[in-house]
């Protein structure tokens, strides 16, 4: 599938979640088309991978088995066991979304609610004791079909699902053996698209792809493979599956608060193709009760939610990620908390790049004391990046990226670049442009001082500001205004109220000769 062919998909996709959606908000209505792409996909898979056990038999066609009979039921044992065991889960023929779709659509008895609800159930059901249980666990609980937001009535409800199956099922996604990249670009498309609409709620959830793509590219360079990537606030997955596209990724890890947006991250991982035994996404608060509390990871990437509440418990301080600092982040503002967090498990080998406010750069207090042991005491701060404002769904404040590395190969320096001014405008939100990113990641393998755009610290310079990283001190972007001729200036105005005066009498003249 080429460019204008994923095009085309993407448009058909939003086009069915637009129409069909009524009067529900688009991050209500997100759970309910995201959540039928992926139910599509699923059965997709299970059905090329039962044909493909098939090929020999008798019954080549999944579909035409017989579920009641003797035969019928020995086949989709065998298929069963082969499909948790490859895929992960298990749909009867009965089950598959083509097969519900019809239904829906049919002329006869077309209520098909109830059985769709407990083929979402059987999906989850099917994993049960396996090794992919937790990643497919209440995978579907966010699709309510007894909302009252779907319809009035079941009647209406039943007419409404049985359209977006409908529609969706019209559409060729085209899975094959290969990853499925291009459904997968798409359903990250509609991640953006419902973003962009849900305010600021959605930049809970949703990095935009510049800036995930620029944050990628930072911690995979010089890389082909890593063993490992870390996102602790992980949102849709976005951050972890744009690094795979710079470089080969051995094993994905996540946490996510959010319930609704841990699910969604768990369906786009799946979507990608990533199998279920190559990620472990948790739910759970990230500060207060990590998950992966042994690992090192090689990439550590994160756009954590801007200065967060947190319980900044006195206890903390005996946690092996803060024990050392001595201070806490504070309450009303978690950022180095994340940061503390993610030192934790960064590798030696490896690179860290967060997203974070500008305040990060410049507040005192413990934020201060903080900021100063990772420079003086550990040296692990590389480079500061400050980006545009107005570049994240529902906040237009300045942003910055910190670049993290336990092993430097510049240690006497750290590099800032203010790419703040460099941007396209598209309506009401500014975009990084592929050019600015390219600029941005150049200027971070040359580590060039750059007029008005980036400067190479000395650590001398910065303990000389106290440690203050705020980027105006270091990247001069001040333009002299032209100097005004006053005498001149005078002279012009002198001239043009002379002007003014002459084009008046003659007014006054021409109203007289016309009897005005």
């Amino acid at each position: 599938m080429g460019e204008e062919q994923k095009r085309q998909l993407q448009q058909q996709l939003w086009n069915i979640a637009n129409t069909l959606r009524g009067k529900m908000d688009a991050d209500e209505f997100r759970d309910y088309i995201l959540g039928f792409i992926f139910y599509k996909y699923l059965s997709q898979k299970l059905y090329l991978y039962a044909n493909q056990l098939l090929e020999t038999e008798d019954i080549r066609d999944y579909k035409l088995i017989d579920e009641q009979s003797e035969i019928g039921i020995e086949y989709l044992e065998a298929i069963k066991e082969g499909a948790v065991e490859k895929l992960g889960y298990f749909l009867k023929p009965s089950e598959l979304f083509s097969v519900i779709a019809v239904r829906g659509n049919g002329d006869g008895d077309n209520f098909i609610l109830g059985d769709l609800q407990k083929i979402l159930t059987n999906i989850e059901q099917s994993t049960m004791g396996t090794q992919s249980e937790e990643d497919f666990d209440n995978l579907f609980e966010d699709l309510d079909l007894t909302s009252t937001k779907l319809g009035k009535t079941e009647e209406a409800k039943n007419s409404l699902i049985s359209k977006v199956l409908s529609h969706l099922d019209a559409i060729d996604f085209q899975i094959g053996d290969e990853k499925a990249d291009v459904l997968g670009d798409a359903y990250e498309y509609l991640i953006g698209q419902f973003a962009s609409g849900a305010g600021k709620k959605a930049g809970e959830f949703y990095t935009p792809q510049q800036v995930s793509s620029l944050l990628a590219q930072i911690v995979t360079s010089h890389k082909e493979k890593i063993k490992s990537v870390y996102d602790p606030t992980c949102g849709s997955g976005s951050l972890l599956l744009r690094v795979a596209k710079q470089c080969r990724v051995s094993s994905y890890y996540g946490q996510e608060l959010n319930r609704t947006t841990y699910n969604l991250a768990r369906m786009n991982m799946i979507l990608h193709g990533v199998h279920y035994r190559e990620f472990d996404i948790r739910q759970e608060d990230t500060l207060e009760s990590p998950q992966h509390s042994e690992l090192k990871f090689e990439a550590i990437v994160a756009n954590p939610p801007f200065s967060a509440h947190w319980s900044a418990n006195p206890l903390h301080l005996g946690d092996d990620r803060f024990s050392s600092y001595g201070k806490l982040a504070p309450k009303s503002k978690a950022d180095y908390a994340f940061v503390q967090h993610m030192i934790h498990h960064l590798d030696d080998n490896g690179t860290m790049a967060v997203v974070l406010p500008h305040g990060v750069l410049f507040r005192g207090s413990a934020e201060g004391h903080i900021r100063r042991y990772l420079i003086e005491d550990r040296n692990y701060l590389d480079a500061v990046i400050s980006l545009p404002a107005n570049i994240f769904y529902g906040t237009s404040i300045p942003t910055c990226i910190l670049v993290f590395k336990k092993c430097r190969e510049d240690a006497e320096h750290i590099l800032f670049v203010d790419a703040s001014a460099h941007f396209e405008k598209v309506k009401n939100q500014n975009y990084l442009r592929d050019s600015d990113i390219e600029r941005i990641l150049s200027t971070l393998e040359s580590r060039e001082t750059l007029d008005k755009y980036s400067y190479l610290a000395p650590l001398s310079e910065i303990v000389e500001n106290d440690y203050n990283l705020n980027i105006p001190r270091y990247v001069d972007t001040f333009e002299e205004e032209e100097i005004v001729d006053i005498e001149a200036t005078k002279t012009n105005i002198a001239k043009i109220e002379k002007e003014l005066v002459e084009v008046k009498a003659k007014m006054s003249g021409y109203l007289k000769e016309l009897g005005l």
